[in-house]
Formats: C-alpha cells, sequence, structure tokens
C-alpha cells in the first residue's frame, strides 16, 4: 500500500500530539514526514517538504493557516482545516464549499475527513476568501459562496442568485444573469445555511431570494412573481412566513 505523507500544523501542543498519536495508531496508510506551531515553522517546512495531505488549523500564535497558503500559492498538498467547534467557523466553510474536521474530533470523523482527502480537488483561492472573509467577519452577511457544479467550483455573489428549486439530492440555482447551476446538494443544506441572508423557504421545493420578488399573488393558492417574471408557488403552510417576510421589506 502507497502511503500519503503529511504534514501537521497546530500551534496547541496537546492538540498537535493527539492529532499524530491518533494518525500513527490508526492511520498507517499516513506517514508523517513534520509537524510546526507557527506560520514562521510551517513555512520553513513547507519549502523543504510537500506532503500529501496537510492537516491545517486555523487560527495559530502569529498568524493563520491562510496565511501559509498564501505564502505557498503553489502548493498542491490536500488541506484538511482543523478548526474548533464554532457555529460561524461551520457556516463559513458551507459558505466556501470545503471540507474540515471539528475539534474535539472523533475517529469516524478523522477517517472521513482522510477518505475526502483522497479525492478532494485542491480548494481554489475564491473558495479560500470566501472562508477567510466569513470567519474574519462573522457577524456580517457574507458576499459569496462556492457552489460545486459536476466540473468545477464555481463562486458567485449572494446578490446574484434569484431562485433555488429542488431536484431530488441536487438544487438548480437560478442566477439573475439566467445562468443555471446544478450543485450536488439538497436545498435543505442551503436553506439552512442562507435562511439568515434575505432567502426564504417557499415551497418544499423552492428557496427564493427576497430581493428579487415582484408580487405575490394570493389567489390560485398563493404563488411569487419574481423580477424576471418567473413563477413560485409558495405553500399553504409557508404563506403567513412568506407574508411577514414581505412586509418587513
Amino acid at each position: 500500500m502507497n502511503k500519503l505523507t503529511a504534514i501537521l500544523i497546530d500551534d496547541i501542543s496537546s492538540a498537535l500530539e493527539m492529532l499524530q498519536n491518533d494518525l500513527e495508531l490508526k492511520h498507517p496508510e499516513i506517514e508523517i514526514i513534520g509537524t510546526a506551531k507557527s506560520v514562521v515553522e510551517a513555512s520553513k517546512l513547507l519549502r523543504k517538504k510537500q506532503p500529501d495531505v496537510l492537516f491545517l488549523d486555523i487560527m495559530l500564535g502569529d498568524g493563520t493557516g491562510f496565511d501559509i497558503l498564501e505564502i505557498h500559492p503553489n502548493l498542491t498538498s490536500k488541506v484538511i482545516f482543523v478548526t474548533a467547534s464554532d457555529e460561524y467557523a461551520i457556516k463559513a466553510f458551507k459558505f466556501a464549499a470545503i471540507d474540515y474536521v471539528l475539534k474535539p474530533y472523533s475517529t469516524d470523523d478523522l477517517t472521513n475527513a482522510i477518505e475526502k482527502a483522497k479525492l478532494q480537488i485542491i480548494p481554489n483561492k475564491e473558495q479560500l476568501t470566501v472562508l477567510q472573509e466569513s470567519i474574519s467577519h462573522p457577524n456580517q452577511r457574507p458576499k459569496k459562496i462556492s457552489l460545486h457544479s459536476s466540473d468545477k467550483i464555481i463562486v458567485v455573489n449572494l446578490d446574484d442568485i434569484m431562485h433555488c428549486k429542488s431536484d431530488n439530492n441536487y438544487t438548480e440555482f437560478y442566477m439573475a444573469d439566467h445562468q443555471k447551476i446544478l450543485v450536488g446538494k439538497t436545498l435543505k443544506y442551503f436553506s439552512d445555511i442562507l435562511k439568515e441572508y434575505g432567502f426564504i423557504r417557499v415551497h418544499q421545493s423552492h428557496l427564493i431570494n427576497l430581493q428579487y420578488v415582484k408580487e405575490f399573488i394570493k389567489s390560485d393558492g398563493g404563488y411569487i412573481v419574481l423580477q424576471n417574471n418567473k413563477t413560485v408557488p409558495v405553500s399553504v403552510r409557508k404563506r403567513t412566513e412568506v407574508i411577514e417576510a414581505l412586509q418587513k421589506l
């Protein structure tokens, strides 16, 4: 079996030792070729060695994990972000469409992360920017979100999303420029992370951006007319919530 080489970066000694022990005991397919506790140490190490997998904490004593990635823009390592259990951080990772492991992690969490890393597309610069901005400004409305289509990762402005429609385990994004993007996650997944930012689930199969609502027609069961004149049905149980949301605009 070919081993995957790894470098571990965490400024907390106990966390670093725990991760190292877990990998050595439970994941013989991983060969640890170095560890670091700071941006400076990590940068020196990465100039000498390029691992297959980089386990990277976000908050370090002399900077952040993002600083390391900016210093090494041509790094080809698959990145597994390791972060504390923080609701803002979790939301940031979802907006950036980047996988992560939460501390304290379980054996299954670590195993799943390693399996995903083997198949992972290296996060692009735009994804990392989305992640960094979301974590740096947790109380501000995110400006962008990363979407995984079948063959690429597309970073879009939240304000350009008009409407999302469920397609079984996929979600269709309808953009203001008439572009349609099919993403391999459920509508519930996107509803949960977008509902605080001007989006509302008006139907089991539909999520809309309130800023694109042209009118709400109460007859015929109730439906929304968007600014592009497309209509979106409103379910009976969502009717009151929709009316209240529109009255607040």
